[in-house]
């Protein structure tokens, strides 16, 4: 009977090592692949509505550089253009629309395997995190091997003009300069390093906002005073996402424009959406634009930043006075703003236990905008340049330019935890008369019985 009895114990035992841990790889693979597919997705389809579909062979050379882009990693340009002249390129910009898919649903697949546990063993959990972290790293250093591609650049002028030479013409027979070039290649070190950095702050995040996956036991007390707040910081940013997109089709519907809408909304809405949120609140972003190359969207910001300095040495601010001042319509993002917070200090109040108090309640959403903010406004840089210089002598306007939008992050920061502080008091004030987890019923005393 007893070895009867330990056969059937061992039989019925949940699962081997062995195949505990085949069944979190195989979990932590679907999780990658599905994170990388809607990254993939995102991406073609906004490259395609650019009009990167007619680019000569480097189609999916672009596609690997903008999902590696948006998994933090860096692309590197470079160009020639002959033997006395140089091409001078750089780009730094994350294409937050398509990070924001990776991350969510990336981070969509890590949890759900752990919804059905009553607590998060720590040791699983750890496990899950670093088969998860191993094999993004691995596709990432996959992707970074296809990012790299050269283009051709077209410097000549309008080629049916046959009464003179072009400029191209005139570079190519006196400075060697007939084939200039630009290409881009993904620097693997830094990519692996921010890469991991972002998939481990992706699983991080994922944790904090989620209400349902449970934490490990030494960290369930931190579910109360962190999770209704973060979950509502990430509704917040949704919610921003979710009002530039209306604003975007409805432009495109009414302005034309279509492709060039559909690419921005593909490729770049947060980068739009976070930095209006930023600016209602009070804080700001400086840089400028030169030569033809620009802000597709909005066109207010671009107006903004090309109304530096003439000399191109000063930067333009950006922040709700500038933006007003091309547009009146730019003051609608400070009530904006505050009908937003509120909702998610509201939110984050209904969905806390009655017992924390209005102080407390307003600290926890005033950390977590600034702790919010601190994240989201940072990834809204972008800095682009390109240039042709003739024997190391200047570059010429007609064939460079510059984009540069770099956000004052302490200041957006400040001003998120000044108004979390006094939103969240406030919400949690709203949230005192709806019905809360925690609360028990009053009831009246009955008169007693004749």
């Amino acid at each position: 009977m007893v070895r009867v009895s330990s056969r059937l114990s061992t039989s019925a035992s949940p699962a081997t090592p062995t195949g505990l841990f085949l069944r979190i790889g195989v979990q932590a693979l679907a999780t990658v692949f599905a994170g990388y597919v809607a990254m993939g997705v995102f991406a073609g389809l906004g490259l395609w509505a650019a009009g990167a579909a007619d680019l000569p062979g480097g189609f999916t050379a672009v596609l690997a550089a903008v999902v590696v882009m948006a998994a933090g990693g860096k692309i590197d340009l470079s160009g020639d253009a002959g033997a006395l002249a140089g091409t001078q390129a750089e780009l730094t910009a994350m294409p937050l629309t398509v990070t924001l898919v990776g991350a969510l649903v990336t981070g969509y697949c890590f949890l759900r395997p752990l919804r059905h546990h009553a607590v998060a063993g720590s040791r699983e959990l750890l496990l899950r995190a670093a088969s998860t972290v191993v094999l993004w790293l691995v596709a990432l250093a996959g992707l970074s091997a296809l990012a790299r591609h050269d283009f051709p650049i077209t410097i000549g002028g309008d080629t049916s003009d046959t009464s003179e030479d072009s400029l191209g013409d005139i570079f190519g027979e006196l400075l060697d300069a007939t084939n200039p070039t630009v290409g881009f290649r993904t620097d693997v070190g830094p990519t692996l390093f921010y890469g991991l950095l972002w998939i481990l702050g992706v699983l991080a995040i994922a944790l904090l906002v989620s209400r349902k996956t449970p934490l490990p036991a030494r960290l369930v007390r931190f579910h109360e005073p962190v999770r209704p707040a973060a979950h509502a910081m990430l509704l917040l940013l949704l919610a921003y996402v979710a009002v530039g997109l209306v604003i975007g089709i409805v432009v495109a519907a009414t302005r034309g424009h279509v492709a060039e809408t559909l690419a921005v909304l593909l490729l770049g809405l947060p980068n739009v959406a976070w930095l209006a949120l930023g600016v209602g609140i009070g804080g700001s972003w400086e840089g400028k634009v030169e030569g033809p190359f620009g802000l597709p969207m909005p066109q207010v910001l671009d107006a903004v930043l090309r109304d530096g300095g003439g000399d191109g040495t000063e930067l333009s601010t950006v922040d709700l006075s500038s933006l007003a001042a091309q547009d009146g319509r730019a003051w609608w993002l400070l009530p904006v703003a505050a009908v937003l917070v509120l909702a998610a200090a509201f939110l984050a109040a209904v969905r806390s236990p009655a017992r924390i108090r209005l102080w407390q309640h307003s600290l926890h959403v005033g950390v977590a905008f600034a702790l919010t903010m601190l994240v989201a406004a940072p990834v809204t840089l972008v800095e682009a340049r390109f240039g042709l210089s003739i024997l190391g002598i200047g570059d010429l306007e007609s064939l460079g330019g510059e984009v540069l939008l770099r956000p004052h992050v302490w200041k957006i920061v400040g001003f998120a935890l000044l108004w979390g502080l006094v939103l969240g008091f406030l919400g949690g004030l709203l949230a005192s008369r709806v019905h809360r987890k925690g609360e028990v019923e009053q009831r009246q005393p009955q008169p007693p019985a004749a």
